[in-house]
């Protein structure tokens, strides 16, 4: 999976420790660079792909990328039984 994107990302301007945050208000403010974005979503998935588990990347923190993940993996289950 090609990087290119993260150049074009709102958060190459930002210093790098705003997207680790320790609380929740760290994370609100690493999802408000995040909303406007114009790669979030590429930012999202290389973090689900790769399974990356600390920081906000796509706008997503680290429970919300578990949750994501979850569902995925339920519903591939979910399309292989009725398969």
């Amino acid at each position: 999976m090609s990087t290119e994107w993260m150049a074009r990302g709102n958060c190459a301007n930002s210093d790098p420790s705003v997207f680790f945050p320790s609380d929740g208000v760290g994370v609100e403010i690493a999802r408000r660079i995040c909303a406007t974005c114009p790669v979030k979503s590429e930012c999202l998935e290389h973090a689900l792909v790769h399974r990356i588990d600390h920081g906000v990347w796509g706008g997503a923190s680290e429970r919300e990328r578990r949750r994501i993940l979850k569902r995925r993996r339920l519903a591939s289950l979910a399309a292989a039984v009725s398969a």
